[in-house]
């Protein structure tokens, strides 16, 4: 059981360093992004983050992010 709590946590720590990573390159691809588009990232599942990390050099506002997120 200790385990389980064990992976768990450290799935969610690579997923806070994913949306963390990404909220970085966002803001240097398109400069300060929006409380929305934060939010989203905020609750975005990590095959959502892995999608929009492989199209990080297509985006090019944050509708793209946004249309590739949700």
């Amino acid at each position: 059981m200790a385990e389980g709590f064990r992976n768990e946590g450290r799935n969610e720590g690579k997923l806070e360093e994913k949306r963390s990573t990404l909220k970085k390159q966002l803001e240097i691809k398109l400069g300060t992004i929006s409380n929305n588009l934060e939010l989203q990232l905020t609750s975005a599942t990590l095959e959502k983050l892995n999608i929009l990390t492989r199209n990080i050099f297509n985006i090019t506002n944050e509708e793209d992010v946004l249309r590739i997120i949700n």
